[in-house]
């Protein structure tokens, strides 16, 4: 059995789908798995086989099967998988029916370039604010008209605009204090562009993307290239 038909294993029985939810949300497997699959619905695909399925996994397509079955039997004998209800039983599955307001702490250039994004809206994710400490910025707007808030005021926006996600986008000294203060207004969900290494109290997920690291992996990838 795969890391994933373990874990499925384990959940299944106690029917706690938020829980696995929880887990899978992080799952690097799932998150590929999403990423096909959308992109075939793009393509206009109408169905796959779990063949096809295994081979974008290097796995094999009985496991692939097994795997997805931990989620329901949606899979149709002779024809595989249609693409589109595959499509909207992941999104149910990592939550993404509904909508979520997202809060992004860190109005530079980086912050506004994700709070305009039109993609977060398209998956179900509303950038509801913007936050800064530089009084300057305060009462602005994005280029989408996504307002910037004083930083003290998050908790009290947070609760206003029933705000579930934070994405952390500041200079490094300032990420361990805005954390405390992501953590303190009550958002269990946060999502972390800013470098180093945090801990979060138990309930709050914390997911971190160093840039830094990935360009790093990038660059010593070429270098074997280049060596060889």
């Amino acid at each position: 059995m795969t890391r994933l038909g373990d874990r499925f294993q384990q959940l299944q029985s106690r029917n706690e789908r938020a829980l696995v939810c929880y887990v899978m949300a992080g799952d690097p497997s799932l998150d590929k798995t999403v990423e096909i699959v959308h992109a075939l619905d793009d393509a206009g695909v109408g169905a796959i086989s779990s063949q096809a399925l295994a081979e974008q996994f290097h796995l094999n397509a009985a496991q692939i099967r097994k795997d997805l079955a931990y989620f329901g039997e949606f899979g149709v004998r002779g024809v595989g998988y249609y693409v589109r209800d595959l499509k909207r039983h992941l999104r149910q599955i990592l939550g993404l029916d509904r909508k979520l307001r997202v809060a992004i702490i860190g109005a530079g250039n980086l912050g506004l370039a994700l709070a305009d994004y039109a993609g977060f809206r398209q998956e179900g994710f509303e950038i509801a604010a913007l936050f800064d400490a530089e009084r300057e910025k305060v009462g602005r707007q994005s280029r989408s008209g996504v307002p910037i808030h004083d930083i003290h005021d998050l908790k009290k926006i947070v609760r206003r605009d029933a705000i579930r996600i934070a994405v952390i986008a500041v200079p490094a000294e300032s990420a361990p204090s805005v954390l405390s203060l992501v953590v303190a207004a009550g958002i269990k969900a946060i999502l972390n562009f800013s470098p180093g290494t945090f801990e979060v109290p138990t309930g709050v997920k914390l997911k971190s993307v160093d840039l830094t690291v990935s360009l790093e992996s990038l660059s010593f990838f070429l270098a074997q290239d280049d060596e060889q």
